[in-house]
């Protein structure tokens, strides 16, 4: 099946959407076993979730970068996932999108999500030719993210050192039947402006 170019792909619920997150184990573990940020984590700071799995395996090295050893699958509501959907620009100018490379600046700093779309991994973290969401929270999304749209947050770390590890051996089937269950996620028509 061919994938359109951008798509939301997400492990998704009625009622929430599972984004993932890599962070120190300082701040990683306390908020596993808390099912909530800790103090220590940055509200000021803009944070980048990804619903891609393996985008986040990619960017993390499956766990193993430093700052990034506790991987995180962070369960929130949907409704704040399209409130950051609705309120987001896209990390970069485009044409037929922003009237010119000015406006969309303006855009930009104005809104409290970004959207920034990079080439999907697959199971050897390789890019494919479709794209994986990544969405920048600042300022009000930020706090909303932390204070109100987190519904629980789990250590996956284990899981991701098992999948690398089967991918290792090459048993890329074993390795595929763990992945979390990712499906196209819709999204409403006033949220067309995030696809680009």
């Amino acid at each position: 099946m061919n994938e359109p170019n951008h798509r939301i792909r997400a492990l998704h619920t009625a009622s929430t959407v599972t984004v993932y997150q890599a962070y120190d184990p300082r701040i990683g573990l306390p908020a596993a076993r808390d099912g909530r940020f800790p103090a220590a984590w940055k509200r000021d700071r803009m944070t980048w979730i990804k619903p891609s799995f393996l985008w986040m395996m990619y960017r993390c090295g499956w766990g193993t970068k430093e700052g990034q050893e506790t991987v995180l699958a962070v369960e929130i509501s949907r409704e704040g996932f399209e409130w950051a959907l609705r309120n987001a620009c896209l990390s970069h100018y485009e044409r037929g999108v922003h009237p010119d490379p000015a406006a969309w600046k303006t855009q930009l700093k104005a809104a409290p999500t970004r959207v920034q779309w990079d080439p999907e991994r697959d199971l050897h973290l390789k890019p494919l030719p479709h794209r994986s969401l990544q969405l920048g929270l600042s300022g009000e999304a930020s706090r909303r993210y932390v204070d109100e749209w987190t519904v629980a947050i789990t250590d996956v770390t284990p899981l991701a050192a098992r999948i690398r590890r089967l991918v290792a051996e090459g048993a890329t089937d074993e390795a595929a039947a763990l992945l979390p269950q990712e499906r196209p996620y819709p999204l409403a028509d006033e949220m067309a402006h995030i696809r680009l």
